[in-house]
């Protein structure tokens, strides 16, 4: 399984998110500078999140985006489903060749459990995982120095 663009940028939006509205709401044109991703793709990425009670927004001069719940409650798998709808590998059986019994064995034992450990996985991480691990790293950046 690969995860999409839109999901990539979703959760690195989202990190930004709950990093940068602690204190205030945050712009979509802050989170598209601040991690080189269009405006306008974060706006279809925030509307999708936004219908999954992810993310609210306020209008106005002073709006922004903010988090519907709190980040340890968002699980990636959430995050994931609303951008995707599905993150399941496709079923490898061959709607032609049902029955002989290799495809079914293939889509058993592989492919179903690919699926099973990848959904576990994403359920098991939350947003407040990712942003716990890009602070640490952040703070371990910061503490290097270069001559």
């Amino acid at each position: 399984m690969k995860l999409s663009k839109k999901s990539r940028y979703g959760l690195r939006a989202l990190i930004d998110l709950a990093v940068n509205s602690r204190t205030e709401l945050v712009s979509l044109g802050s989170i598209a500078q601040r991690n080189d991703i269009s405006a306008q793709y974060l706006e279809h990425v925030f509307s999708a999140l936004r219908k999954a009670h992810i993310v609210k927004s306020m209008k106005g001069s002073q709006g922004g985006y903010f988090l519907e719940r709190d980040p340890k409650e968002i699980t990636v798998a959430q995050i994931v489903e609303a951008l995707e709808g599905t993150y399941d590998l496709e079923d490898e059986v061959d709607r032609n060749n049902v029955g002989r019994g290799d495809q079914e064995a293939i889509q058993h034992l592989i492919i179903d459990r690919i699926n099973d450990c990848v959904q576990e996985i994403l359920e098991d991480v939350t947003l407040k995982d990712l942003v716990d691990a890009y602070e640490g790293y952040q703070d371990s950046v910061e503490g290097m120095y270069y001559i």
